[in-house]
């Protein structure tokens, strides 16, 4: 993967933001939305694409294009800077491969603390019971 034709790949579209701001909000296209297509990218191999679209399907839209936005400040710049930020942090994870579990065995110890535990609990259970003054 690399970063820079990643980057160059990055499309923008500006917008008014939503929110706390005033007269500022209603003039001011502050939030940031970025679009990147998963499918035309020619900085990804075919797999690296598959592994982006399974794990960001809910992310991508139906033409394969990821979007992300960002209002979180009062300047496009910082936003931009933000979702960019952000874009490389989820891709960056996304094509991290997931670790294989290493099956492990509960050593003998645990098993019989675990096993008394339950014959303890089992008792304390079993004295609960009615008492039958008849055979007493």
């Amino acid at each position: 993967m690399n970063r820079e034709q990643l980057l160059s790949e990055l499309e923008f579209k500006a917008a008014r933001s939503s929110g706390a701001g005033g007269q500022h909000v209603n003039k001011v296209a502050t939030k940031i939305l970025l679009l990147f297509s998963v499918a035309n990218s020619l900085a990804l191999s075919e797999s690296e694409k598959a592994m982006l679209l399974e794990k960001l399907s809910q992310r991508v839209n139906k033409e394969g294009n990821l979007i992300l936005q960002c209002d979180e400040t009062r300047s496009q710049f910082r936003n931009k800077a933000l979702a960019i930020a952000r874009f490389l942090a989820l891709v960056d994870t996304s094509l991290r491969p997931v670790k294989k579990r290493k099956k492990t065995r509960p050593s003998k110890a645990a098993d019989r603390k675990r096993l008394e535990a339950k014959k303890k609990k089992s008792q304390k259970k079993a004295s609960r019971g009615k008492i039958d003054l008849d055979r007493g």
